[in-house]
């Protein structure tokens, strides 16, 4: 079953967020890294435009805990975190239909 995570945060510096998400992605495809998100969709709210809402989607929920375990992605959460405003929120779910 794919799976989704819903990855909920406030940033004023949704540039540089964009600019390390890219080049994460960019270095798995190049990397051919498995369990990698298969799509990412960024979402802002119109009501307070320093919220974000990223929904990222894999093939299996143990492709995203996979991807979630490798350094790579640890890194990443690391040098995003430093750019939010308030601690990041996860919602894990399972697509049951698109």
């Amino acid at each position: 079953m794919k799976f989704a995570q819903i990855i909920d945060f406030e940033t004023q510096r949704i540039d540089e967020a964009r600019d390390l998400l890219r080049a994460y992605e960019e270095q798995a495809r190049a990397q051919g890294r498995t369990g990698a998100p298969t799509a990412r969709t960024l979402l802002r709210d119109r009501a307070n435009p320093n919220r974000y809402l990223a929904v990222v989607e894999f093939d299996s929920h143990e492709a995203a805990m996979a991807n979630s375990s490798a350094p790579e992605t640890s890194e990443l959460a690391e040098q995003l975190s430093a750019l939010m405003t308030r601690p990041t929120v996860y919602t894990d779910c399972d697509v049951h239909d698109e």
